[in-house]
């Protein structure tokens, strides 16, 4: 089979609900274990670096992008398997994508919206068929999920829109449909 690489976006903070941090810890392990890659944006902090020192630990292939200007800010994890330093936001969030096979929305704040928002305006243009799922731990993104209902039912989108962006609660259920991806 070959390799699969999984983007995930996700916050430079913690977050105040501990299982946020769990499931960044537990979908690193998984990802890892399943012989998957890790793309991320190659923090050192928050649930960046949750997820990436997990998949470290379980002894997975680890692929950061960072951009110069978040390397203290974010620690720049220079540990992983790659380790990329790009000049912009915008050059991150495109070398993130084009090396991987389906993205991950976990919970994060405006950097991980603009990530979201960014990846989905390329599917619903076409431009990409990449599966895009939201980890809903503690139903996080419930709100972002109405959002979208919302600009559909007040038509500032096709329905089709919301057929791409599937939700998840857990990272098993993440794992799960990863590898029916995987495997297609």
């Amino acid at each position: 089979m070959r390799d699969f690489s999984v983007c995930v976006f996700c916050g430079a903070r913690d977050g105040v609900n501990p299982l946020y941090a769990k499931a960044a810890r537990d979908l690193g392990l998984a990802i890892a274990r399943a012989g998957m890659r890790l793309v991320y944006g190659a923090g050192d902090v928050g649930l960046m670096g949750h997820i990436a020192r997990a998949a470290q630990e379980a002894g997975g292939d680890t692929f950061g992008v960072i951009p110069t200007h978040l390397m203290a800010r974010e620690v720049g994890k220079r540990d992983l398997t790659r380790f990329v330093i790009t000049e912009t936001m915008h050059e991150r969030k495109k070398v993130m994508f084009m090396n991987c096979d389906a993205v991950v929305m976990m919970p994060g704040g405006a950097g991980s919206l603009d990530e979201f928002f960014e990846v989905l305006t390329w599917r619903q243009l076409g431009l990409h068929d990449k599966p895009i799922i939201l980890m809903n731990t503690a139903g996080y993104w419930d709100r972002l999920t109405d959002l979208l209902h919302h600009v559909v039912t007040d038509g500032f989108a096709d329905a089709s829109l919301l057929g791409f962006v599937e939700t998840a609660d857990t990272p098993a259920d993440i794992l799960a449909r990863l590898n029916t991806y995987r495997a297609a």
